[in-house]
């Protein structure tokens, strides 16, 4: 008989006490969402576009793409149906259920809290009666995706994703609880958990076997927490144990060597950053120090050599992966907004581990940079990869059809107000500075705070008591790291300027002063009712240089302000924005612009944008540069954009004059927005080179395919070169199997030039070929692909 739950009101720690086994919380404790609402003008912005864009898009992208209907199907299985989509798209319905579930919590709506009953009433009824629920096999469990196996979890640690769609389920269903106090959704979830339980282990008639893609560690961690029920610890940190040990071992999925072995960040950055948040879980929970040291590890690998300056994590789009130490390419950075989501995970659970701001300092960096850039500011649009560099081939998207990045906004940005305090003995954490009201359990007894602040634009912020009661308790307001001068922790990004920013702490209008302790400063008093708080943090605009090692920021700077990172984009610049150089001495002046991008802060400063005129002189022209906050980037159009600006002449790129194939219209047999690479003048430096965009033809595969210049003039053009693009090994592209150039003659039909030089297909470098001179309009490549790889072009130059 299940035990019966009380309602959550105060935090995931002090649920069920009278269950709730010792030790069963971490070593800090969380205060949940339900305690504090959030009033604050940045994050109360964003709060509404999820409310009122983002929950209300993927509920009804839900109903739109099957996935509803997928549990109806499971309800009443049948031969005749075809499984399609994704392996996990049930966790599209699970994930946008928990955000709304925040989201009621701070704006209660009954509309909203039916449509979820409504929802559950049908994801229950595809539960199986032993608690799988999983419909892409109970719907035809003949014929199930192609993913899913011939039975239940034989393919877990491929891509059947049956421990994934758990995980996503327990994380709904325990907000869901948290914020309405009903078990509807809990129930299946617990059901759903007992049942991998009973099925998943090493004793006789279990089966061993490890998450293909984790989150079920971190979540049955959670559900622990919330019941005290040690065998879901105990299955989090079986699942943990066993990687390494069972038949699939690689890197791209973490399970390439056991885990407490492991002291590098690689593979794919999402499943990586779930992996290592459930391994900090593991670590706080049961204290094992094989783990605390292995995820300690892991974290400075990441914070030292692969930590974007966004926060975004993930280098390389091939495999969504980590690159190697110090690749930290910024057009072609993956930066996934599920990543960032699992970088601000990991380092809220280390900080419940060790109680340290600089883990919060990584947190608040992604938050405020990394991940909100993944969605619009109207909440409506979304970015899969954040890369730090455009030409303008990304643009925000209204959906996916792998849709993890969009549901999983809509579960994230409103459960917000749940990191911004923490509490531990007579300990009152204030880690993140946003406007709210507040009611804590300190020691037992309640503590109402309310903080005040226009924070991230300016660096005051207030905090009111306004309990009823006088109550000893220590205050710990963390300094930022970048106000103590630290862009992050270690030593992968540093201060340019040689600025000293400063801080004072008044209680009462008094001074007061501290020693900083891991990062925080510390007021222990006896509180009453309305005594205050004022903090004052400098902010300034801060010049950062990378690493060294760091090839793609070598000679370039980046441009800060307090938590937010800027960046250069086109509609601000009248100029091209690749050409400039920043001076050797900086100066800024910072704009306060209420009508620009919902309100933000810009920032000046004097620069001079370099090109080359036609008789090939460089030539240097004075411009003033303005830069915007790196998160609102790409809401007026499409076009340049960049974060890391050129400081030094060996970082510059002159703007070149226009040429036959610049001022060309691009065509292809394949519509794609990377088109635009084809002329935007960018060479490959050899063939491992992911810094500069590429087109490519990919899912074709053994086709013929093209690609044309259209000219406004009849040309004469003698010679071609082509940069192939080749991903080998791991992705879809080679070099073409043989290619061909055709000019359309005076008819406008389509000739073969006569070439005078073979046609190449080497990697890493141009490949021309010469022909006899023809006067066209029109030019084409007309490119043969390999029987099973499609291909690419970096670059097509003619003369």
């Amino acid at each position: 008989m299940r035990k019966q739950f009380l309602p959550v009101l105060l935090s995931l720690s002090l649920c069920f006490q009278a269950q709730v086994k010792k030790n069963a919380g971490y070593p800090i404790t969380p205060v949940p969402f339900t305690a504090v609402k959030v009033t604050d003008a940045f994050w109360g912005q964003r709060l509404k576009a999820s409310r009122e864009v983002t929950i209300p898009l993927a509920f009804s992208k839900c109903e739109e793409t099957g996935r509803y209907q997928n549990f109806v199907k499971a309800a009443h299985p049948s031969e005749s149906y075809k499984v399609e989509g994704f392996s996990f798209d049930d966790t599209d319905v699970y994930k946008t259920i928990e955000g709304a579930s925040y989201s009621m919590q701070t704006f209660p709506d009954k509309k909203l809290h039916k449509y979820i009953d409504s929802v559950l009433t049908i994801v229950a009824k595809a539960q199986e009666p032993d608690g799988y629920l999983y419909t892409a096999r109970t719907m035809n469990p003949k014929h199930p995706h192609e993913w899913s196996g011939t039975k239940r979890w034989e393919k877990e640690e491929d891509l059947s994703h049956e421990l994934y769609d758990l995980g996503h389920m327990l994380e709904g269903a325990i907000a869901h609880y948290q914020a309405t106090g009903k078990r509807n959704f809990l129930d299946i979830a617990i059901k759903y958990a007992d049942c991998a339980a009973r099925a998943i282990g090493d004793k006789p008639g279990q089966i061993t076997v490890v998450s293909g893609h984790q989150i079920a560690e971190m979540a049955l961690c959670k559900l622990y927490v919330l019941t005290g029920e040690k065998r879901y610890l105990d299955l989090a940190k079986f699942l943990l144990d066993k990687r390494g040990y069972t038949d699939r071992k690689e890197e791209y999925s973490q399970s390439h060597i056991p885990v407490v072995k492991q002291d590098e960040a690689v593979g794919h950055a999402v499943r990586a950053a779930y992996m290592y948040t459930g391994m900090a879980d593991v670590a706080a929970l049961t204290g094992d120090t094989g783990y605390i040291h292995a995820i300690d590890r892991i974290w400075d690998n990441i914070v030292n050599k692969k930590l974007y300056i966004t926060g975004g994590i993930g280098a390389t789009g091939n495999g969504e992966a980590f690159g190697k130490n110090y690749e930290l390419p910024n057009m072609s950075a993956y930066c996934e907004t599920c990543a960032a989501i699992g970088n601000v995970y990991m380092n809220y659970r280390l900080f419940l581990l060790h109680g340290d701001a600089k883990y919060f300092d990584v947190l608040e960096r992604t938050l405020y940079n990394g991940l909100i850039a993944g969605v619009s500011l109207d909440g409506g649009g979304f970015f899969y990869p954040n890369p730090l560099e455009s030409i303008g081939q990304h643009q925000r998207q209204p959906w996916f059809g792998c849709a993890c990045c969009p549901s999983n906004i809509a579960r994230f940005i409103p459960s917000v107000p749940g990191y911004i305090y923490a509490v531990h003995n007579a300990d009152v954490y204030v880690n993140l500075f946003m406007a709210n009201h507040s009611n804590l359990n300190v020691n037992g007894k309640a503590v109402a705070l309310t903080q005040s602040t226009n924070y991230p634009w300016t660096g005051d912020v207030n905090l009111e008591v306004s309990s009823k009661v006088k109550q000893d308790f220590t205050l710990k307001i963390r300094v930022p790291g970048w106000v103590q001068g630290d862009v992050v922790p270690g030593n992968l990004y540093s201060y340019t300027d040689k600025k000293t920013l400063a801080y004072t702490v008044k209680v009462n209008g008094i001074v007061v002063t501290s020693t900083i302790e891991k990062g925080y400063f510390s007021i222990n008093r006896t509180w009453k009712k309305g005594d205050k708080v004022e903090v004052h943090f400098d902010m300034e605009p801060r010049t950062v240089k990378a690493h060294p090692a760091v090839e793609a920021d070598r000679g370039k700077i980046a441009i800060e302000r307090g938590p937010i990172v800027y960046c250069a984009e086109w509609p601000d610049n009248d100029f091209n924005i690749f050409s400039i150089i920043l001076n050797k001495k900086p100066e800024f002046s910072v704009q306060s612009k209420p009508e620009l991008l919902y309100g933000i802060n810009t920032i000046q400063t004097d620069a001079q944008s370099l090109s080359y005129d036609v008789q090939g002189r460089l030539v240097a022209k004075d411009v003033k540069l303005t830069m915007i906050p790196y998160y609102a980037w790409a809401h007026r159009g499409s076009g340049d954009m960049a974060v890391w600006l050129p400081v030094d002449l060996s970082a510059t790129r002159p703007a070149m004059p226009p040429t036959v194939a610049s001022e060309s219209k691009v065509n292809a047999s394949h519509k794609a927005k990377s088109i635009s690479a084809i002329n935007d003048g960018l060479l490959p430096k050899d063939e491992n080179d992911r810094s500069i965009p590429y087109y490519h033809w990919w899912p074709k595969e053994g086709t013929t395919e093209w690609i044309s210049y259209d000219f406004a003039a009849e040309k004469t053009i003698s010679r071609s070169t082509v940069y192939w693009f080749d991903d080998a090994p791991w992705g879809g592209c080679r070099v073409p199997q043989s290619w061909k150039v055709y000019y359309k003659d005076k008819n406008g039909e389509w000739q073969p030039a006569e070439n005078t030089k073979a046609y190449g297909v080497e990697k890493g470098m141009g490949n021309e070929v010469l022909f006899k001179p023809v006067v066209t309009k029109a030019l084409k490549l007309e490119v043969k692909l390999q029987e099973k790889n499609a291909a690419g072009i970096f670059e097509w130059e003619v003369e």
